[in-house]
């Protein structure tokens, strides 16, 4: 027990330690969990041979991941993403696995041996590429949706993958095994419900167990789960979802297929059920702690004196695996008409191998395909191309996109009209601000960089502008000289305070109106000689309240008293602390300014509550009583 507790703890302290110190230097945490086993591992040796037997275990993990793939795959999601789905992903993994499987064949390597190579490195790391892309804005644009179809696609063929190896075994290494096992090397045989049946009788009970899986999925799950849901114990309800999993993979394994099949087919089946959020949530936990572990053994099982021993060729061949990989990938953006940034960032994005790829390799090794002293030399090769994918990035922001974004800058729109009040940002603020203006009958001209925006306002009738609103020469194209106020909702915020000043120092007599995000900004907004800066929560945030107040029974008239004195307090707090904050703008470390703050908002309860005693004032008399019965419906 000792020796378990121990082992535990050193897995976890590795994770928890090199994790987020992975994550923060922007390597992701897939590569932080190999990382930490390269450290408990090979490098200090603090683990040693029960990586093997713990990796079966935490293999479990990717089964759960392809659980919660499936459960994503919605069959409408399926069909809007058909064409780069099947076009973009299907070319990518069956170009760059035959391509790979004949350099290797080309080594001398047996067939069914090349072509499982070439599948497990066709494939790129979906934890890795994603959460790069989310961390660099890059979800939305066309290189990074691409990446995302390929990645969908990738996660899916893992499933035929998995399938089709089995089917590739070598004999040599069959018989090795079935040698061991004569001669008492293997203890305890595993049940099978098709072991010694004859072919037709094996394929009608694979086919039984898979229907079982879908119609027991779609049928007998939903009135389980109700069952279980009314009885409204949470751990129950995770106690089924692990049940759901366990049982499913089980069935599986009792018919000689792969369990990740089974639980895949399950999600997609419940991918439409109103208990797909709960399964999800409950799931991921297990399925996040098993994946962590199961990377931490595989980097603790890597053999650096394979890499010393034979360092060029190790090198060579992940170098030949990412060039390869880029080239097909540079291709196939070509053809599906990518542009130069977005070809570039689908390359250079998706070049790596996966983490797939140490569970086919893992899973190779049992089915007796690949020779596990040669699946050390393709592990190496892996995580390698993995740990490269850092640089790849770093490529692409330093060498491509800087170069790409300076010589391929859209132009922007021709501004034909002139308008009494320019706004210089069309989203979600901006927006709401142009169509009162325009329904009260006052003539705009909007402004955006988002093209997309642009394009969904155009369709709805409301006009607007390609272009980059702090250029000079496109405000005054808008009619900058002659209007009366300019308001500034772009997203960028010192840019927006160069803009106030800028507008301010040319342009005096135009009132400036600008958004402000935070207190800070707001400040730095007044400094460049804004008129009115309004932080974009503040009101809605005010309004949330005010409902809630009111949703407690307390009177209409009351609420609003109190949110008078709320934005009174708040003003003059803003006032008073201004002075402190221009003194030193670091408000973090501003100890008067934060001091001030601390008694301003000791005395907000007092304020609110002297202010709601008194009587009416003259400024009050414009209120009018909400109609009768209007408080009653918050509080039932």
């Amino acid at each position: 027990m000792g020796g378990l507790l121990f082992q535990a703890f050193i897995y976890l302290c590795a994770a928890v330690i090199a994790v987020p110190i992975a994550k923060r230097l922007g390597l992701g945490s897939v590569l932080g969990y190999l990382l930490a086993g390269i450290i408990i591992g090979p490098v200090i040796g603090l683990v040693g041979s029960e990586t093997r037997e713990i990796q079966h275990f935490a293999e479990f993990g990717v089964v759960m991941m392809l659980f919660l793939v499936g459960l994503e795959l919605q069959p409408r999601m399926l069909w809007q993403m058909r064409n780069r789905l099947i076009g973009l992903g299907g070319l990518q993994v069956g170009i760059t696995a035959l391509l790979i499987a004949g350099a290797t064949l080309l080594m001398g390597v047996y067939w069914s041996v090349a072509l499982t190579i070439g599948l497990i490195f066709s494939l790129s790391s979906t934890a890795i590429v994603l959460q790069t892309l989310n961390e660099k804005g890059l979800t939305k644009t066309e290189g990074g949706r691409a990446s995302f179809s390929v990645l969908l696609f990738q996660d899916i063929a893992v499933i035929p993958m998995l399938a089709l190896i089995p089917l590739l075994v070598l004999p040599e290494l069959a018989a090795i095994a079935e040698g061991k096992v004569a001669s008492g090397g293997h203890h305890g045989e595993e049940f099978s419900l098709v072991a010694g049946l004859p072919g037709w009788a094996h394929a009608l009970v694979v086919l039984g167990a898979v229907a079982t899986v879908l119609l027991g999925g779609h049928f007998l799950s939903r009135p389980l789960f109700r069952y279980i849901a009314a009885s409204r114990l949470r751990e129950i309800f995770t106690a089924s979802a692990l049940l759901l999993v366990i049982g499913i993979a089980l069935l599986m394994t009792l018919v000689d297929l792969s369990p990740a099949l089974g639980t895949f087919l399950a999600g997609v089946v419940l991918a439409n059920s109103e208990f797909r959020h709960e399964l999800e949530s409950d799931i991921e936990p297990f399925k996040g702690l098993l994946l962590g572990l199961f990377f931490i053994t595989v980097g603790a099982g890597i053999n650096f004196g394979v890499l010393f021993a034979d360092f060029a060729t190790i090198i060579g061949l992940t170098v030949g695996v990412i060039v390869t990989k880029g080239l097909v990938l540079y291709g196939l953006a070509r053809l599906f008409h990518l542009e130069s940034a977005n070809r570039w960032l689908f390359t250079l994005g998706l070049a790596q191998a996966g983490e797939f790829g140490f569970v086919l390799l893992s899973f190779s090794i049992q089915s007796h395909v690949i020779p596990p002293e040669m699946a050390s030399t393709l592990s190496l090769v892996v995580a390698l191309s993995m740990l490269l994918t850092p640089v790849l990035f770093i490529l692409y922001d330093k060498l491509v996109a800087s170069r790409l974004t300076e010589g391929e800058v859209q132009e922007p729109d021709q501004i034909d009209e002139t308008g009494k009040v320019i706004i210089a940002g069309n989203g979600r603020f901006g927006q709401i601000a142009n169509r009162m203006l325009v329904a009260s009958g006052v003539k705009t001209v909007a402004l955006d960089l988002e093209p997309d925006i642009i394009d969904i306002l155009n369709k709805v009738g409301v006009k607007s502008y390609y272009g980059d609103a702090t250029r000079p020469e496109l405000l005054q194209a808008a009619g900058i000289e002659s209007a009366s106020a300019i308001i500034i909702a772009i997203d960028d915020r010192q840019r927006a305070v160069e803009m106030v000043e800028y507008v301010r120092r040319h342009y005096p007599h135009v009132k400036i109106l600008a958004r402000a995000y935070d207190v800070n900004h707001l400040y730095l907004l007044n400094k460049a000689g804004v008129d009115i800066a309004v932080r974009e929560m503040f009101e809605g945030s005010l309004e949330v309240g005010k409902a809630a107040l009111k949703a407690t029974g307390m009177h209409p008239f009351k609420v609003e008293k109190m949110s008078q004195a709320f934005r009174r307090h708040d003003q003059a707090g803003l006032d008073s602390l201004y002075d402190l904050w221009n003194e030193n703008p670091d408000m973090a470390r501003n100890r008067a300014l934060l001091a001030s703050a601390k008694q301003h908002g000791e005395t907000l309860k007092e304020t609110m509550e002297t202010d709601r005693l008194q009587f009416h004032d003259r400024t009050e008399r414009g209120w009018t009583p909400p109609p009768k019965g209007y408080a009653d419906k918050f509080e039932d």
